[in-house]
């Protein structure tokens, strides 16, 4: 193992550490979403929204990266949820982003 551990191996550590929690595992679902590994991306996001289910970006990152694997159904009962979310926590910016998804996806 080098001296430099990814982004992705050192939340892994902190993970098998039992450091557990919301922010984590969306930083975990980040990471491997931003490495292109969406089937690695998704449960952590879905972890990460049943530790707080009103994490409006996990969901939204979670439906994009469905969309990625064609999980086009799923997709879009999560980015529903998701701008539900966004719209009680006043999250003007990820409701925007969610309805753009949300409309791409219906033109599918």
């Amino acid at each position: 193992m080098g001296a430099l551990m990814s982004l992705t191996d050192n939340l892994e550590t902190m993970l098998a550490k039992g450091n557990d929690s919301a922010m984590l595992r969306f930083g975990l679902g980040s990471a491997y979403f931003n490495e292109k590994d969406y089937q690695q991306a998704i449960p952590h996001l879905e972890k990460c929204i049943e530790w707080d289910n009103s994490y409006s970006a996990a969901y939204k990152l979670l439906g994009r990266a469905q969309i990625k694997l064609g999980l086009n159904e799923r997709a879009k009962m999560t980015l529903a949820a998701g701008l539900e979310q966004a719209a009680l926590q006043g999250d003007k910016q990820t409701e925007r982003e969610i309805t753009v998804f949300l409309k791409k996806l219906e033109q599918r």
